[in-house]
């Protein structure tokens, strides 16, 4: 049998030896940063101009990540929490406008307008425009992009938190899951407190919140003071969530603390969200040592979100990795709170957490 003028077996060997399509590919468009893995059409997008922030882990066309901005250009002129944001020099609350780190205190000088308030919350990095990018690239294997922040070269953020440091932070996509990568490097003369975290916001699309069920793997549920700060005491999780393989997301109104997490053969702590077919799996990495929760239910006059409130939008469950509970510093400085970590001069500290879809 002939094709034309080719033959079965030539045409045969030259679809053989014509270049396959690669699986995955980095693009970088200004301070948009976009990751595809096309066998499991997946594309990761990073806009590194805004925090870094990974706004969109879209799976077949369906973003997996609660992202209400309808542009990243309209998320810059009204950046708020959305996405994978970055929480640092701390995650989530303290109870006054200071931390402890060796004994010492640091007063926050709120004079210089990035700390705010007699609770402050969630660093100052999360809207920050000086991430550059380090490398965009594929292989065979995934596609990367690392970008860093240089803290100590900004005279304001070591005032407020006077460890010199830089940060790189990885977005590997591979085999249709995410990693999200940090290294920390202490380049100061004294321990540094690692007390960072991530504030990632996930939603299903196939049901409302109120079908939503969710599973997370702790012991321990922290009780908090009015003002969301843990006093110190912890009760069985059980206490709180009956069955926590299985938790009906529809009792809850949720913005809550759990450690103790119960770790695999590798390390890691898995917490998951599901509805009628879509799931999402995670797993955080050793150095995360706690949990938050945050999924309020939903109030007639929502606010935009970040610091003001909850967003307009119920339809979410934030699943955030922390190196430690909410006012970890301040705790373990009162000897409430005993796994601090800190950073020796000159090391560095490195840890990731991964998004794993399915069914989108």
């Amino acid at each position: 049998m002939t094709f034309g003028k080719i033959s079965a077996v030539a045409l045969a060997a030259l679809l053989c030896s014509a270049p396959m399509a690669a699986q995955y590919s980095a693009k970088q468009e200004g301070d948009v940063v976009h990751l595809e893995d096309a066998r499991n059409h997946t594309v990761v997008s990073v806009l590194t101009g805004v925090g870094n922030v990974a706004y969109e882990m879209k799976v077949n066309g369906t973003n997996v990540l609660y992202f209400p901005a309808v542009t990243p250009e309209a998320y810059k002129q009204r950046p708020g929490l959305a996405g994978i944001p970055f929480l640092a020099p701390w995650a989530n609350r303290l109870d006054e406008p200071a931390f402890y780190a060796n004994g010492k205190k640091y007063v926050f000088n709120e004079g210089l307008g990035n700390v705010r308030g007699a609770i402050p919350i969630h660093g100052f990095l999360s809207s920050t425009d000086q991430w550059h990018v380090v490398e965009a690239k594929a292989d065979k294997k995934s596609a990367w992009v690392t970008s860093r922040l240089e803290f100590y070269k900004h005279p304001d953020w070591m005032a407020q938190f006077p460890f010199a440091h830089t940060i790189d932070m990885t977005y590997r996509l591979s085999n249709g899951a995410l990693e999200v990568h940090v290294k920390i490097q202490n380049l100061s003369t004294d321990p540094m407190p690692i007390a960072i975290g991530f504030h990632p916001y996930y939603h299903l699309t196939d049901a409302p919140r109120e079908e939503w069920n969710f599973s997370i793997a702790a012991k321990t549920h922290w009780l908090l003071a009015p003002n969301k700060i843990p006093t110190g005491e912890t009760q069985p999780i059980e206490t709180f969530f009956p069955d926590p393989k299985n938790v009906p997301l529809k009792d809850y109104s949720l913005d809550d603390v759990f450690g103790d997490l119960i770790r695999d053969a590798k390390g890691g702590a898995a917490i998951s969200m599901w509805d009628r077919k879509q799931r999402i799996d995670l797993t955080f990495g050793p150095k995360y040592q706690a949990a938050v929760l945050y999924s309020p239910r939903p109030t007639p006059n929502a606010g935009r979100g970040g610091r003001g409130g909850p967003p307009p939008d119920p339809n979410f469950l934030a699943i955030e990795p922390m190196a430690g509970i909410t006012d970890s510093m301040n705790l373990a400085q009162k000897g409430l709170y005993k796994e601090q970590q800190m950073l020796a001069p000159g090391a560095a500290w490195e840890e990731s957490f991964w998004v794993k879809p399915s069914g989108f």
